[in-house]
């Protein structure tokens, strides 16, 4: 058989009676499947959990593709199934098509035109199929491998998950992962984040709303359970749900059925539910803030988040990874730069190393981040010493660019030294911090406006980059003369 590239999604070919002709080969790899043939259903079910369709002939009558479609529900996937029956047989052709399969062509179709329209009918613009990862996400220390393999392991199974971890971590990252790994990988993924919507709101979001069950209701709305009908539920920041809520998600989750506000009729689920929260919730549940039977119903496989800082040999790929995104052009970080970033405890974990990275972008004008170009939040931090130049010989600029620089990084750990990553330490803090919060940001502000002016050619070029009128970065200006600052050189 011709070999496919990686990235073509693999079809399952069982025909117990006809092995697979060169003629049907040659279609399906043209329009775009990788195939392999299956004589048994044990042998299908071994190769099930790696393809992303079933391809049946049938014969007589749907049987056949019943014991298919059982056998991949008993085993917790969702592929769906592709039936091949004889061109004269329309009434079995129908037949399959109200017990589930996807669509039908005639046995002795060839073309690769029809099998290009199940390929696009399968997987639409813009979707991916199972197990072929596009997501730019970054596991390259060693405990987010072991994080990455075991939510792959949970994804195939159709279990509730916890996800644990500090704010910024990558929560919605990893439940995606968790979706993108499972059978309803081709099934909606709907989010909501339960502490940023009110109380009133979180329950018609959640299991919406007939006409006229409220004042204002003009139409019936499905809630979040139904759009995520097929797919995965995420429910972030569930720590935060009030409890009266708490008990009707329980009861969802037991049931598998919901009733819309002011309705009657009962509506059958067939959603994954994937939470996370950054609370303990074993003690929210001692303070009676969460209730225990919920915490157990959605906690079937606990997954803990590391900090950033606890998992160094991530921060130099997704520092990288962020160059990459902000442009197209390679990006080069200068090795004294990587030690700040691996020496800086990252406080805001991921989601605050992505702001200092696009800070560094619109400071740096030739595409070399040094440590000049790196403004951190915590401005406490931000006086980390760089290490010495002489330390810092052996190891070279990293590049970044969009040809070069792996998106998804589900490999072996690198050990180059620009990809190594020494423990972390922490910098001691200055003797005199602010007096108050308004202080630190006005400092930060400052030193943002005076490295933007030590990197530009004018004020009016630092003014466009800071995304500030001329006249106000003269009045800024003034402001650090008022504060002793030193401003001949930007003058």
């Amino acid at each position: 058989m011709k070999s496919q590239p990686v990235s073509a999604p693999l079809a399952l070919w069982l025909d117990p009676e006809t092995a697979l002709s060169p003629e049907h080969n040659q279609a399906l790899q043209v329009s775009g499947w990788a195939v392999m043939s299956v004589n048994t259903l044990d042998h299908l079910l071994a190769h099930a959990v790696d393809a992303a369709m079933v391809v049946l002939h049938l014969t007589l009558d749907v049987t056949r593709l019943k014991a298919v479609q059982q056998l991949l529900l008993d085993a917790n996937l969702s592929l769906p199934v592709v039936c091949r029956v004889d061109r004269n047989d329309l009434d079995l052709a129908v037949e399959a098509t109200q017990a589930g399969a996807l669509t039908v062509l005639a046995k002795d179709d060839v073309r690769p035109a029809a099998w290009h329209r199940v390929h696009a009918h399968f997987k639409p613009s813009g979707t991916r199929t199972p197990n072929t990862p596009v997501r730019q996400v970054v596991f390259v220390d060693p405990a987010s491998q072991h994080l990455l393999a075991l939510a792959r392991k949970v994804g195939q199974a159709d279990v509730t998950a916890l996800l644990v971890g500090p704010t910024g971590s990558g929560k919605e990252v990893l439940a995606r992962v968790l979706h993108e790994a499972s059978g309803r990988a081709m099934g909606p993924f709907v989010a909501l984040n339960c502490a940023a919507m009110p109380e009133n709101l979180i329950e018609d979001m959640l299991f919406g709303h007939e006409k006229g069950a409220f004042t204002g209701a003009h139409r019936e709305q499905k809630g979040l359970f139904e759009q995520a009908q097929g797919g995965t539920l995420f429910l972030d920041e569930i720590g935060e749900m009030p409890m009266h809520l708490q008990s009707k998600l329980l009861r969802v989750l037991q049931e598998r059925q919901l009733t819309r506000l002011g309705g009657q009729s009962v509506i059958q689920l067939n959603v994954r539910i994937v939470a996370a929260t950054n609370k303990d919730l074993k003690q929210a549940i001692a303070e009676r803030e969460f209730r225990e039977d919920l915490y157990y119903r959605i906690a079937t496989f606990r997954m803990r988040l590391l900090p950033l800082c606890e998992r160094p040999g991530d921060i130099i790929p997704l520092a990288m990874q962020s160059l990459v995104q902000q442009a197209a052009q390679p990006w080069r970080l200068h090795p004294q730069a990587q030690q700040m970033l691996l020496q800086y405890p990252w406080p805001g974990n991921v989601r605050e190393l992505e702001n200092v990275m696009r800070r560094a972008v619109v400071l740096c004008t030739d595409h070399h981040i040094t440590p000049a170009h790196l403004m951190f939040d915590d401005w406490l931090t931000h006086n980390i010493a760089a290490p010495k130049e002489q330390a810092s010989l052996d190891a070279p600029d990293i590049e970044a660019g969009a040809p070069s620089w792996p998106l998804v990084v589900p490999v072996a750990v690198p050990t180059s030294p620009e990809n190594m990553a020494p423990s972390v330490t922490h910098a001691a803090a200055p003797a005199e911090p602010p007096v108050d919060l308004q202080s630190a940001v006005r400092m930060n502000e400052h030193q943002v406006i005076m490295a933007t002016l030590a990197s530009t050619p004018s004020k009016t070029e630092a003014a466009k980059r800071l995304g500030i009128s001329p006249r106000t970065l003269r009045y800024k200006m003034a402001q650090l003369r008022e504060h002793g600052m030193n401003m001949a050189s930007a003058c």
